[in-house]
């Protein structure tokens, strides 16, 4: 089932938080996931959004259809979307050759036009870079390389995510919309991150509800500039 979207001043007349949606690959990267949710839950930092993640057990699960469906429902059902790619590809995959869960949410995220802030690990950075110059800068040329599965890095198709994010399928470098893409080293990095955009975002929010939700006090304004125009 596919919700109507609301508006932010409809969250705030229906006294619901906003849905901040993260979306990663989990292994070997719990401490990252656990620091990263406590921060955007925090009470004394009051973002206040309810937040969907995997690793938390805090995603909504129909137990009728499958783990993609479930992810694919949430993607749709959230308001905002945060996407971590790591040098781990993520599970949920029926056949070797199947994107994983974490692929798809971002795939749906960026066809839905979600609002989305994105997250990539320095190793898939320098990957690509490099494969880049070595002759394999596309999924089609990186296809024909073997990887050996390693703890480092588990699947060529993370940068496949990451060339998804940087909307690289889009020919057009000035059409390219929501392609910024946050290079991370470190746990603190990627979550000063989070908190700093997602901070930002609700004041933003905040301020627009606070100020413009009446339409009457809106037109004032634009009234307002035009006068000081003229």
């Amino acid at each position: 089932m596919k919700l109507k979207p609301e508006s932010k001043s409809e969250l705030h007349k229906a006294g619901r938080k906003p849905i901040l949606m993260v979306s990663s690959a989990v292994y070997g990267f719990e401490e990252l996931l656990d620091r990263i949710y406590a921060t955007l839950t925090n009470p004394d930092l009051k973002l206040g959004y309810e937040v969907w993640m995997s690793h938390a057990g805090t995603m909504p699960v129909d137990p009728k259809v499958t783990a993609l469906e479930s992810c694919r429902r949430a993607v749709t059902n959230c308001d905002l979307f945060l996407g971590i790619i790591l040098p781990r590809y993520g599970s949920g995959k029926e056949k070797p050759k199947d994107d994983s869960i974490v692929h798809e949410e971002l795939r749906e995220a960026i066809r839905q036009g979600k609002p989305r802030w994105i997250l990539a690990h320095e190793h898939v950075v320098f990957t690509r870079s490099l494969l880049g110059k070595l002759g394999y800068p596309t999924a089609k040329k990186r296809g024909l390389l073997k990887l050996k599965r390693s703890d480092v890095f588990e699947d060529l198709r993370v940068i496949d995510m990451y060339d998804l994010a940087t909307r690289q399928d889009v020919a057009v470098y000035k059409d390219r919309k929501g392609n910024w893409v946050q290079k991370f080293g470190t746990p603190e990095a990627a979550n000063l991150f989070a908190v700093s955009q997602f901070r930002r975002y609700q004041e933003a929010e905040a301020f627009v509800t606070e100020n413009f939700g009446d339409p009457v006090e809106i037109a004032k304004v634009i009234a307002a500039r035009k006068g000081a125009a003229k």
